[in-house]
């Protein structure tokens, strides 16, 4: 029932943490292989850790959207690490993606 893709960075040394994204989409829709190609390449971009991406097709299992509390589609979910970010939208404006999801390790 679920469209799974399942991606993983290169792994950074002294990064063991693991970002998993659950992103939530309504069909083979423009929007959401718009949604689905722009997080692959912000992944591979600027994940500086292992990642794994999600995707949930809400045509298939619409009760999906209730359970987990999907109001608007296409919808990113930072479920790992903690505490769970979302953002709605195609993922267009990358800045807004990494900072939102802050997927990019700080500098120390």
């Amino acid at each position: 029932m679920r469209l799974k893709t399942k991606v993983k960075a290169k792994v950074v040394k002294d990064s063991g943490k693991l970002i998993e994204l659950r992103l939530y989409i309504a069909g083979q829709t423009p929007k959401s292989l718009a949604a689905i190609s722009n997080l692959k390449k912000i992944c591979a971009d600027h994940a500086k850790t292992q990642y794994h991406i999600e995707v949930i097709d809400l045509v298939k299992n619409p009760a999906l959207a209730r359970d987990h509390q999907i109001v608007a589609i296409p919808t990113l979910v930072r479920r790992l690490p903690v505490p769970i970010r979302k953002i709605i939208g195609d993922l267009s404006d990358t800045e807004r993606v990494v900072v939102g999801l802050q997927i990019v390790q700080p500098k120390r």
